[in-house]
């Protein structure tokens, strides 16, 4: 069971994120004064870009060694993006890509973990690498308004991953996770089981609707639906292997799915888990790093091992009926098939596969996620080897992406 140290009710803002979400504020978090958390020097690393590389050098105090990147992530709306370091953490904005801030603390101060909520001044924090700045166990909410964490949740394992909405707070053990209210972090709503789950892998709708959530289930190659609104909860066995990468559209209606197999990406509808689409990333077995729809649900974006970026279309009857409007003549029909696909029922399923309608071919070594870009047919990339990329992709006659920046984020601001 996890407990909360109270701290002091922090001075919050109301989110200025750019897309157009509900004006509510934040709820309030009503705390009392506790000491500070002491730091553990426990490692931990964030289970989805476990191999840290070192960063170019910055002007930093003459002990400090150059920073290594332990954690990326995409705020809500992809607008902005956050970077956990051996030293601190940064948070950037995409569009111009511009670093906002950063916070690098005396002695290590190791950040596995950093969740921003959309583009307020609440971060949720978890210490990482070899000298972390908090315990592993424990989910420290950060204000950035006061440079200070105003809250914790303290956990008996390590935390691997955690989540944020306006109202909700979702925190992922290895087997466990815990839905709490953000509104004062002491209510504990819902407690789910689930098979191995080292990455942490799970996704929650930031729509204005109720909270859906997907995770592992109990079963190899299972996920787990749960609707809050109509209080139901859906299997979906969505692939033979283990669940390797989810994701899930804004108002939580669409699921991605891909197993550590790694050649094909599932679509599901999450209310009834029917299988809605099938896409071949490719033939050879691959580890999927990121998933990520376009807020229109029109695109998926998928980034691998095999350095590749890779953008499929996503069907008309991917929403619930009367959701959608008909495309024009220059939208795209669907993704592309084999040119064999004539011949389905004969050949293997890979001929009939559908296969992405654009790529990007990056440097292989490094790992990347991926999310949509505010401009139109774009997507922005992010390495650990602090890459920055903004490609633009023809969704008429797709084909190789046109790379339109490109930049090392760990680099002095004037570098970009």
């Amino acid at each position: 069971m996890a407990t909360l140290s109270d701290y002091p009710t922090p001075n919050f803002l109301s989110p200025t994120d750019q897309t157009n979400h509900s004006q509510d504020s934040l709820p309030q978090m009503q705390h009392h004064p506790s000491p500070a958390p002491e730091r553990n020097p426990t490692p931990t690393t964030n289970p989805i870009f476990h191999t840290p590389l070192s960063a170019s050098s910055e002007a930093l105090p003459p002990a400090a060694l150059p920073p290594s990147l332990l954690h990326l992530s995409f705020n809500q709306d992809h607008g902005c993006f956050a970077a956990g370091t051996d030293h601190g953490f940064r948070i950037y904005n995409c569009d111009p890509l511009r670093e906002i801030f950063r916070r690098d603390f005396d002695r290590g101060g190791g950040i596995g973990v950093v969740e921003m909520l959309f583009r307020c001044n609440l971060l949720a924090l978890v210490g990482g690498g070899p000298d972390p700045q908090y315990p592993p166990n424990k989910v420290m909410i950060w204000d950035d308004d006061q440079s200070r964490c105003i809250g914790e949740l303290s956990f008996p394992a390590v935390v691997r991953s955690v989540r944020l909405r306006r109202d909700r707070i979702v925190v992922v053990l290895e087997h466990k996770i815990f839905v709490y209210n953000f509104a004062d972090m002491k209510q504990l709503l819902h407690q789910i089981e689930t098979t191995a789950n080292p990455k942490g892998i799970c996704a929650v709708s930031q729509g204005a609707g109720s909270l859906v959530l997907v995770c592992p289930g109990l079963q190899k190659g299972q996920v787990r639906v749960e609707h809050y609104a109509s209080k139901r909860t859906k299997f979906i066995m969505a692939h033979d292997s283990r669940i390797a990468c989810i994701a899930l559209t804004q108002d939580g209606q669409l699921l991605a799915t891909a197993s550590t197999k790694g050649t094909l990406v599932r679509i599901y509808n999450t209310v009834d888990g029917s299988l809605l689409q099938e896409v071949r990333r490719g033939a050879d077995r691959a580890e999927i790093y990121c998933l990520a729809f376009s807020s229109n649900a029109q695109w998926l974006a998928v980034s691998s091992d095999k350095g590749t970026v890779h953008v499929f279309s996503l069907k008309n009857n991917a929403r619930s009926p009367g959701t959608d409007k008909s495309r024009s003549a220059s939208d795209p029909v669907t993704s592309p098939h084999s040119s064999l696909s004539f011949i389905r029922g004969v050949l293997p399923k890979y001929f009939s596969s559908e296969w992405s309608v654009a790529q990007f071919r990056l440097v292989e070594g490094s790992q990347y996620i991926v999310a949509f870009g505010h401009q139109k047919n774009t997507v922005v990339i992010l390495g650990t080897d602090g890459s920055f990329y903004r490609c633009q992709f023809d969704p008429v006659n797709g084909g190789e992406m046109t790379q339109l920046e490109y930049h090392n984020f760990l680099k002095p601001e004037a570098a970009f």
